[in-house]
Order: C-alpha cells, then sequence, then structure tokens
C-alpha cells in the first residue's frame, strides 16, 4: 500500500455513501492504515489500538514478553541495525539459522514492503541476507530452528475475555520449509498452551482475533512460540468447518451482542488449498523451497498429494472450490495459470 492516505479518504467516502457500521481489514498494511488514522472512524474497527497492534508484530518484543511470562522460543540473537551487523552475528550460533525480521511490514507509510523469514546454513549465507535486507527490516532475529510440526492456537479475545478458540496442525505448506499451510487438520489445544496464548495476548490488551503459531519439537515435544499473527489467518475455512465461524462471532460482539463462547468444535477436519498444495508439490519435485537438512521423497510425496486431491483417502475439504459457487476458484485458478 503506498498511499495510505488516499486509501484511507476512498474508505471514508464507502462509510459514507454506503452506511457501513464495521470495518475488517484484513492485511497487515490495511490495519496500519486504519489505525493510523489521525481522525476516528465512523464504524467500529475490531482491533486494538495501534500501540498494541504494532506492539504484537514486533517479533523482538514478542519475544521478550514471551520470555518474561515464561513461554518457551528458540535460542536466539539480534542484530539491532544494518549498519555493521556483521560484527553482531553471534560466533556461538550453531547453523542453520532462521533469520526473522522484526517485523514483516517494513518502511514509511507511502512505500510499505513485505519482508519474510529466510534461512541461513553458513556465515556467508546469513551475510548475504543481511546485505539484502533493507534498514527498514532490523533488528533481525536469529533463532535457532525448531524442527517438528506447526500448531495454530486460534482465539478471539472481548473485553479481556476468551469468546472463540481453534487449533490446527499443518500437514503440508509453501514453501516445504514453512510458510502458509496448504493442507491442514482440526486438533484440540492442550489446556496449558491455551494458556499460556492467552497470557501473551493479554499481555498486550488484545482486542479481536489473533493467531498464535508454535513448533513442537519432535525430540523433547516442547512447544516454541514462533509468531503471532493479529488478524484473520490464510486458514480460517478450517475453523469455520470444523464449526467455529470466527468472522460471524467478531462482527457480533463488535456490535453488542453477546453470543455464547465457542470452545467446542470438530476434530479431525481436513482443508486443501489446491493450488498452494500443488505449488507445495511442485517445489518438492524440483527439489526447491526446502529448510537446511529438510527431505522430502519425491514420489510420497506425489502419491501424498493425489490422494488429497483425488479423494483417494479420507474426506478432505477444499478451501476455495464450491460446487455452489465456482467463481472464486475459476478466478484463482486464472492467476495462477496467469502468472506461469
Amino acid at each position: 500500500m503506498n498511499e495510505p492516505d488516499v486509501w484511507r479518504d476512498q474508505v471514508r467516502s464507502l462509510l459514507v455513501r454506503s452506511g457501513i457500521d464495521l470495518i475488517i481489514p484484513t492485511t497487515d498494511p490495511s490495519i496500519l492504515a486504519l489505525l493510523e488514522s489521525d481522525r476516528p472512524w465512523e464504524a467500529t474497527v475490531p482491533f486494538p489500538t495501534l500501540a498494541s497492534f504494532k506492539g504484537l508484530s514486533d517479533k523482538a518484543k514478542l519475544m521478550d514478553v514471551a520470555l518474561d511470562l515464561g513461554i518457551a522460543v528458540p535460542r536466539q540473537w539480534t542484530v539491532p541495525e544494518k549498519d555493521g551487523a556483521e560484527s553482531c552475528f553471534p560466533p556461538s550460533a550453531q547453523f542453520p539459522l532462521v533469520v526473522k525480521p522484526a517485523r514483516s511490514v517494513v518502511g514509511p507509510a507511502g512505500s510499505r514492503e513485505k519482508v519474510g523469514v529466510e534461512y541461513a546454513s553458513s556465515p556467508e549465507e546469513l551475510k548475504g541476507i543481511s546485505q539484502r535486507l533493507p534498514a527498514d527490516a532490523f533488528p533481525l532475529l536469529l533463532q535457532e530452528k525448531i524442527n517438528g510440526p506447526g500448531i495454530g492456537v486460534f482465539l478471539l479475545i472481548w473485553d479481556g475475555e476468551t469468546k472463540a478458540v481453534f487449533g490446527h496442525r499443518r500437514i503440508r505448506e509453501k514453501p516445504p520449509s514453512g510458510g502458509v499451510s496448504v493442507l491442514r487438520e482440526s486438533v484440540s489445544v492442550p489446556a496449558g498452551l491455551l494458556a499460556q496464548s492467552e497470557r501473551l495476548l493479554h499481555a498486550f490488551d488484545w482486542q479481536g482475533v489473533a493467531m498464535v503459531e508454535y513448533k513442537i519439537d519432535l525430540e523433547t515435544g516442547t512447544p516454541y512460540l514462533m509468531e503471532i499473527n493479529g488478524r484473520f489467518w490464510g486458514s480460517l475455512q478450517l475453523a469455520v468447518d470444523a464449526g467455529v465461524d470466527f468472522p460471524a462471532l467478531l462482527v457480533s460482539h463488535a456490535l453488542g451482542q453477546t453470543p455464547p463462547p465457542v470452545r467446542d468444535y470438530r476434530l479431525g477436519v481436513q482443508l486443501q488449498w489446491f493450488w498452494g498444495d500443488l505449488d507445495h508439490l511442485n517445489l518438492v519435485l524440483r527439489g526447491k523451497g526446502m529448510g537446511p537438512g529438510q527431505k522430502f521423497g519425491r514420489w510420497n510425496t506425489l502419491k501424498a498429494f493425489l490422494a488429497t486431491s483425488l479423494g483417494l483417502g479420507p474426506p478432505v475439504g477444499k478451501e476455495v472450490f464450491s460446487v455452489r459457487d465456482l467463481r472464486p476458484f475459476l478466478v484463482e485458478s486464472w492467476d495462477w495459470l496467469r502468472r506461469r
């Protein structure tokens, strides 16, 4: 979003013309643009304050708060700024390292850009990444790589109380090294994991929806905090399919209604994002998108993809495809093919 001021003016005009009561932005740049307004909004924005959102989005601050709360985080080091970054590289670090900019969206309001997680297998790769990243991406977090499955804890907090809970595990991701889940399954949230996720959100005076992401260490079973997304997440449809309609619940609470809390949902529900899963398969077949030390069997990955896509195994829902409305899938398919 290069012109947030213009965008805000357009949103205000739309509010006046259409009599809209509620605005729900779904991306980090749009949330920041709304919360940074110097004028009150004529409609409800069901998010916390700008300070709370920025605090939760700051990965360095988040990890410090988590440590203070006794929550496990990966062993990590901080590179405070781009100038002289190499002198801050930890000599005792064990590669591979996960390289995380403190914020996912960086830069001034008129020229924001997304920066993502990268992996460094050697000091030379770490140097190259630090030189390539913009200065606004610093401080950098250098974290030890946790090997294990990804678990998401999804919450709706309103007026200091938990109004909805959901959990999923990532089965396949794009890229394979870790990223957007392309096949995921609803799971129960252990009580301890739920409690610490709630403590984290309360520490930032959170209001609204959030996804708290963990990696479960394969050797110890310890859940390590990865990050928190303070907005709706890519696997939202899985929660809805399993019985937790977060959008409807958020709207109800934001408009002053009091639906009962939702903590029970169907377990074992799986959902596939077809084109993302095909990208996962393509990366594995080409031997790309792997994290350091990761290996995926090409034949087994192909069999698993075909079983999911052709319905040869347990039933799996489709994230975009629906026979009741084919247009979203057709548009997405055209966009996917056009980019090839």
